[in-house]
Parts: structure tokens; C-alpha cells; sequence
């Protein structure tokens, strides 16, 4: 009989082994389970409209139409890279930082979510004066606002380690050099300038304990509808290749930086989501990916609907919007977010490298 038992016990514990490996903890299959997220509107979750004071808004109708259904701070009509990503992860979509600050501070929360939390604020950019003026959060702030929830272990140093980090910042600082008709900087100390400050947050970030690392190069950024508010730049269907060619070179300083991570940080991986190669592709064949328009902002007013802001008085709305490479004058649709995601989560090297987002994912570190 005793025996019996020990087998029976036995038995228990190689089934239970088992069913935690076929059915992983929260339902999935991935070892990420939290996402940091650091950036400018392209990554903004809502922070902005959190911030007191901030002007650059996107909290107002029809922001977020199509998926949400009301305005949620993102600059777009539905989710974006890291919501789909999230929901590749089977995991919940991360809460603004202010927002979730604003519930712990209360006291509704006594802890920050275990899922991650997006600290990127629209119009920021790597340059710590970059609009500053519009009261927004630079990329330095955002850092240094996680390292202060580090500080009260708000957040447990298990989760992390173990987090997917994303990067995605300088459009921004791209879009006012060339603004900047005063400026006496010429184009590669400028971009070194943006490359230094990148440097600083890889290295910090590690030191705070990221080590699975995800840097987004910059899109065709003068190929936005908004290109037509930038003195020099073409107003018809061809792109402002001078911006692009800046946002190219920073690109490969980016890339430099990525494929040196392993190497200058112990324990670190970093892959470089080639967001620039992608757009390209969407661009080049749009049918392809379901779009039929990848010059116009499908909201907006003016040449290209370029030159004002969704929402604002007197503009224009396309009837599908997902048929549109751009939501609004700066910003990517709801479905080109998702199809940039596909290509970074499963797609081959041209489109992330050394690796896909997927395989990062699933690396122990």
C-alpha cells in the first residue's frame, strides 16, 4: 500500500510539472510578461494627458475611434506597436506611467502594475530641449521617472529583469532642426548629438536592470502628410528625402549602437526594429497590405490633409481609415501599426535584427 502511495504521489508531481509547462502561468506561452516602454507619440500610451499643462494632446475626438472608441491619449484611431505586442504577449495593455502614478499616490493601488508601464510622452525627443516648451515629458524625464519607482520597490526587481523595454525616439528632433531656420549646427554633429543621448539611456536602463532591449529606428519621416508645414519641403505625392536621408543616418548610428549592446553590457540583448526598411515596404506596395492611400492623412485639413491637426476646427475624416498608411499629419494608422508589428514580431532580419521580437522574447537571459 505504501508503495502504491509513493507511486501515486510521484505520478501527481510529474503531471503537475507537466501541465505547468503545456499551460504556463497567465495563459501564456511567452517568458515576458511586462513591457517598459520609453518614447515620443508613436509609443504614447496617454501620458500627456495626465500632465498638467501639456500642449501636445491627442485626448479629444475622433482619436481612438475605430478600436477604443474614445480618445485615450494615443495619437492614432486604435492601438499601437506595443498594444499589439501586448496582445501577442496575452497580456493586458500598459497603463500610462502618470496614470497609474495618480492611482498609487491615491491610494487605489499600493503597487504599479505587474504588466508594465509606458512612460513615453508625444513630442518628446532624445534631446532634452526638444519642445520643451510644450510642457511634455523628455526621454530623460521618462528615465527618470522609472528611476524613482525603482527606488520606492514599487516595482519587483524579478519583473525587472525578466520585461520587454522599447525604445523609440528622435522624429522629433529631426522635425525642429529643420524648423529651425536659425540653426547653425550642421546635420552630423546634430545626429551625433541625438546618438550621445541615446547612448545615455541604453546605459542607464541596463544599470537599472533592463536587459532584453528594443530599439525602433525612425520612420520615412519626411514622408509624413505634415511635411507640408516644413519650409523647402514638397507639397505633392514626393517625399522631403532631405529629412529622410537625416533619419537614415541616425538609423545607422542606432544600429551600431544595438549590435555593440551584447558586448559593451553583460547578460543584454538589444535587436534594432527596422521601422524605416518596413514603411518603405508599405509604401511600395500598398495592395499588398490593404492600403490604397499611403500619401494623405485620412484626418486632417489641407494639401496632403497635412496641415492641421486631427480634431481640430475644421477638419476633414476619410471614410476608412485603415486603408491609410497615416491617421492623422504625423501619425500612422491603427492598421499600419499592426502591420509594422507583424514584421517586427515574426519577420525576417531585413525588418529586425539579429533576430525577430518573437525569438527575443523567448531568449533566457
Amino acid at each position: 500500500m505504501a508503495g502504491e502511495i509513493n507511486i501515486n504521489i510521484v505520478t501527481l508531481l510529474l503531471l503537475t510539472v507537466f501541465a505547468k509547462n503545456l499551460f504556463p502561468a497567465n495563459g501564456s506561452h511567452n517568458r515576458v510578461q511586462s513591457i517598459f516602454s520609453f518614447g515620443d507619440s508613436l509609443l504614447d500610451a496617454g501620458n500627456n494627458h495626465y500632465k498638467v499643462g501639456c500642449k501636445s494632446q491627442a485626448d479629444f475626438p475622433p482619436y481612438g475611434s475605430t478600436f477604443f472608441h474614445h480618445p485615450t491619449g494615443r495619437f492614432t484611431n486604435g492601438r499601437i506597436v506595443v498594444d499589439f505586442i501586448s496582445e501577442l504577449l496575452e497580456i493586458n495593455l500598459q497603463k500610462s506611467y502618470l496614470e497609474a502614478e495618480m492611482e498609487v499616490e491615491i491610494g487605489n493601488k499600493k503597487y504599479y502594475p505587474s504588466n508594465g508601464l509606458n512612460f513615453a510622452s508625444a513630442s518628446s525627443g532624445v534631446l532634452p530641449w526638444t519642445n520643451g516648451d510644450l510642457g511634455i515629458m523628455s526621454i530623460q524625464d521618462q528615465l527618470k521617472n522609472f528611476h524613482s519607482i525603482l527606488h520606492k520597490n514599487k516595482i519587483p526587481k524579478e519583473q525587472v529583469r525578466n520585461s520587454l523595454y522599447f525604445f523609440e525616439s528622435g522624429s522629433n528632433d529631426i522635425y525642429g532642426y529643420f524648423l529651425n531656420s536659425n540653426s547653425t549646427i550642421d546635420a552630423n554633429t546634430y545626429i551625433q548629438a541625438m546618438l550621445k543621448e541615446v547612448d545615455n539611456f541604453i546605459n542607464k536602463i541596463y544599470k537599472l536592470g533592463a536587459r532584453k532591449i528594443v530599439v525602433y529606428s525612425l520612420g520615412l519621416v519626411g514622408c509624413v502628410p505634415a511635411r507640408v508645414l516644413f519650409p523647402g519641403a514638397p507639397t505633392n505625392i514626393e517625399c522631403f528625402e532631405k529629412m529622410n536621408t537625416m533619419a537614415k543616418d541616425y538609423n545607422k548610428g542606432l544600429e551600431i549602437l544595438v549590435l555593440n549592446m551584447p558586448k559593451k553590457y553583460h547578460g543584454s540583448i538589444g535587436i534594432l526594429a527596422d521601422v524605416y526598411t518596413i514603411v518603405e515596404q508599405l509604401r511600395a506596395t500598398p495592395e499588398k497590405y490593404g492600403l490604397s492611400n499611403v500619401s494623405h492623412a485620412c484626418c486632417g485639413h489641407g494639401t496632403l490633409r497635412g496641415s492641421l491637426q486631427c480634431g481640430k476646427k475644421g477638419y476633414e475624416l476619410c471614410k476608412n481609415p485603415n486603408e491609410y498608411l497615416f491617421w492623422d499629419y504625423f501619425h500612422p494608422s491603427e492598421h499600419a501599426y499592426e502591420l509594422v508589428t507583424k514584421e517586427i514580431w515574426s519577420g525576417k532580419d531585413a525588418y529586425a535584427r539579429p533576430f525577430n521580437l518573437k525569438t527575443l522574447v523567448n531568449k533566457e537571459i
